[in-house]
């Protein structure tokens, strides 16, 4: 009953393109034959577009956004159960398409009534919609904390070349925010995050080997734990192609990397991929964790 739940709100999503397109229908005949459909960061209009053009490329961008959601949630989930998390996933493109949807009633109003196109909330929006999905995540996959006691080893795997990548990157945010004042407020979200992203990257993921299991944490943060008795088997692995760096992936699959080699924990719920250097330590830690259970 879940999963058809799940599928059911997964293609109401679609429900967005006959929106809009009856949107359009309301306003079609008092819309000009060229449409303002691109702004400078002082909010004038810099590119147009035929009424008819911007319909097609809006559906077609649409369209093709809602295909690669649909394809992304029916692959994740297609042997996986649905979690708490697979639902703040699907609010995130819910949230994300809504967006796109404002942008496109932006630009009419505009162009029906010359109302500047609010370009800082958007940017709020999506900032909004980025931090509520990852605090929502972390939430729903952590698990319950293990006790604190019979520590047996404690690794670091961090990212501190990232770091800097990240600090070099904060640069052009903050030189865009001085030049850009109807954009600033974004500017300073995005950079704000950024340097939270920098400092998690520089102090790295910590993984703890308890008696009792495994935790992952970051800047003193507990974002999983893995109770022994879940653990089926262990093996040094490389991250899958797509994984990237930092917290990759949601529900039972998740890794935690700032390289592509490390250990991938096979648990009674999916996997947890514990990104090191030298991913032999984590075995050999991993072997201490199961043998002093015993």
């Amino acid at each position: 009953m879940n999963r058809a739940r799940f599928q059911m709100f997964t293609w109401l999503l679609w429900l967005a393109l006959p929106l809009m397109v009856l949107r359009h229908w309301q306003v079609w005949d008092r819309l000009p034959a060229s449409l303002a459909v691109h702004f400078n960061a002082a909010n004038q209009p810099n590119g147009w577009m035929s009424k008819t053009a911007d319909l097609r490329f809006d559906l077609g961008l649409l369209a093709f956004l809602l295909t690669i959601v649909t394809l992304v949630l029916y692959f994740w989930h297609r042997n996986a159960a649905v979690t708490a998390s697979s639902w703040v996933v699907l609010l995130f493109f819910y949230g994300f398409i809504g967006v796109i949807c404002y942008v496109e009633e932006s630009v009419l109003a505009f162009n029906l009534y010359g109302t500047k196109v609010n370009a800082g909330r958007v940017g709020m929006a999506v900032a909004a919609l980025a931090i509520g999905s990852i605090v929502g995540l972390i939430a729903f996959t952590r698990g319950r904390p293990l006790p604190a006691t019979d520590l047996i080893r404690e690794e670091v795997h961090t990212g501190k070349t990232a770091a800097l990548v990240m600090v070099l990157t904060l640069i052009p945010l903050l030189l865009m925010a001085a030049e850009m004042p109807a954009m600033r407020f974004v500017m300073i979200i995005l950079s704000v995050t950024l340097l939270a992203a920098t400092a998690m990257a520089w102090d790295g993921f910590h993984y703890l080997f308890t008696r009792h299991g495994l935790e992952v944490r970051t800047l003193g943060l507990r974002l999983k734990s893995v109770p022994r008795q879940q653990i089926k088997n262990y093996t040094v692995s490389h991250c899958w192609p797509w994984c990237g760096y930092g917290i990759r992936g949601m529900g039972g699959r998740i890794a935690y990397v700032w390289t592509h080699r490390g250990v991938r924990v096979d648990t009674n719920e999916g996997f947890v991929f514990l990104g090191h250097a030298q991913p032999e330590k984590i075995v050999h830690d991993l072997d201490a964790m199961m043998k002093a259970a015993h």
